[in-house]
């Protein structure tokens, strides 16, 4: 029984002894939190920029904010160039007006934005409707509205072109929008997010963004970037 006991012990001690230097071999070969590559490098998605079409008319060189003046909001952030890229940094509302003539009918107006920091809308671009003004918001009320403000006394959060998209910041969407005698239809990349009949409609804009008629772009507590603006007549 003594012997029993004896080798009973023996094997314990010898199996714990492999558990403890399995242990130790894990982590030891186990990388530090600092070896593990970093896949997300704040580079930019879909950083490729889309040719325009061969009938627009282009808005931004990419170079000087020549055409457009900095839209007079209260509370607006700096506006800034930079590396073919217009900036508008976060401020309680910050955009650009287009100082030049502009149609208001029969006419489609594109651009690529991006949020590259902050919560809300990204591009608000406002433009004409014959006489009225309309505003097409992307990335609004907390982050994710997209609808027109707008329609019949209803914001782009309480019509029927409302919708819910997730954006990410630092990635750049391709926006496109048309005006036509009885209809606006609008796409972010490849979908069309708008589709909307106008005849007998009241089209209006909300008082905020009175400063950029007839035509601009704005950003709400959020810093955006623009390029690629565009205008095409249909």
């Amino acid at each position: 029984m003594r012997l029993l006991a004896c080798c009973g012990l023996l094997s314990v001690a010898i199996l714990s002894g492999c558990t403890s230097r399995q242990a130790t071999t894990v982590t030891q070969t186990a990388a530090p939190p600092s070896a593990i590559p970093n896949t997300n490098h704040g580079v930019a998605k879909n950083t490729a920029q889309q040719p325009l079409p061969a009938d627009a008319t282009q808005l931004f060189d990419g170079k000087t904010l020549s055409g457009w003046r900095i839209s007079d909001f209260a509370g607006k952030g700096p506006v800034r160039v930079e590396e073919g890229k217009l900036i508008l940094e976060m401020g309680t509302m910050t955009g650009i007006t287009y100082t030049n003539d502009v149609p208001t009918m029969n006419y489609e107006i594109g651009v690529e934005a991006m949020r590259v920091d902050g919560s809300d809308f990204f591009c608000g671009l406002t433009f004409p409707v014959g006489k009225d003004p309309c505003s097409l918001i992307v990335g609004g009320w907390g982050g994710g509205v997209v609808g027109l403000s707008s329609l019949d006394g209803q914001d782009a959060a309480n019509n029927e072109t409302t919708q819910y998209i997730n954006f990410e910041k630092g990635r750049w969407y391709r926006i496109r929008l048309r005006v036509m005698p009885t209809k606006i239809q609008a796409w972010i990349d490849d979908d069309k997010v708008i589709d909307v009949e106008t005849t007998d409609r009241r089209i209006s804009i909300r008082l905020e963004v009175e400063e950029s008629r007839p035509l601009g772009f704005a950003s709400w507590s959020t810093t955006a970037a623009l390029r690629n603006i565009y205008l095409r007549k249909l």
